[in-house]
């Protein structure tokens, strides 16, 4: 049944062949899609992590989802059912291989195949998940609590086990914490170096181990 495959496997398939699905690769800090660009793809992210933000009139660029693996975004005009411009700005937070299709080859595959659709929901409703995670870090006045939400969020979405704890499976630097959660790298240096002063963390070839992540929570409830 479709809706018990990934959803990279489900988008391998849409199209009939006419035209296939292109996998495409970003580099770090390269844009997927700007605010404002015409919908005309949608995305499904194969490998790596994708950045959404909105971009406020001050100025402020504000993170609203770090997506990984198999997950599926640039859908909002399927929803809304018309032609909208893009509403987030999608950067590539790592290097990142991702498949694209033609917005009205998936419309199309929809009408074909309802399951698609359920796929699609589920796909969508782990983003809004995180969407709601990521604002509920940012609303930390305090940057010590805004960097530790945002660390459980990424044990959660991109932790594996270590004999150490959770290691966070993302080549991370303090620049890009800083940009995820409106801080400055000056900040999340010292508050990263305070969490392995007490312990909490470790840091080996920029990817980040949480030793025990629920004694990292309760530092900060």
């Amino acid at each position: 049944m479709t809706h018990d495959r990934p959803l990279a496997a489900v988008f391998r398939n849409i199209s009939g062949g006419s035209y296939p699905p292109v996998v495409e690769t970003f580099e770090r800090g390269k844009t997927i899609f700007f605010p404002g660009d015409p919908a005309e793809r949608v995305y499904v992210l194969i490998k790596g992590a994708v950045k959404l933000s909105r971009v406020y009139e001050a100025g402020d660029e504000i993170t609203v989802a770090l997506l990984r693996e198999n997950s599926v975004f640039g859908v909002l005009s399927l929803i809304t059912g018309h032609k909208s411009d893009r509403f987030y700005h999608a950067v590539a937070f790592t290097p990142v291989e991702l498949i694209s299709v033609p917005i009205d080859q998936v419309e199309k595959a929809l009408r074909e195949d309802p399951d698609l659709s359920v796929v699609l929901l589920r796909g969508l409703s782990s983003r809004i998940l995180q969407t709601e995670m990521m604002i509920e870090t940012l609303a930390h006045r305090d940057m010590g609590s805004r960097l530790v939400s945002f660390l459980l969020i990424l044990c959660r979405d991109f932790g594996v086990p270590s004999k150490d704890g959770i290691t966070i499976d993302l080549k991370l630097s303090h620049q890009a914490i800083a940009e995820a959660i409106g801080s400055t790298r000056v900040t999340v240096t010292r508050l990263l170096g305070d969490l392995r002063q007490d312990g909490m963390i470790s840091i080996h070839k920029k990817k980040i181990t949480v030793h025990n992540p629920v004694a990292l929570s309760q530092q900060f409830t």
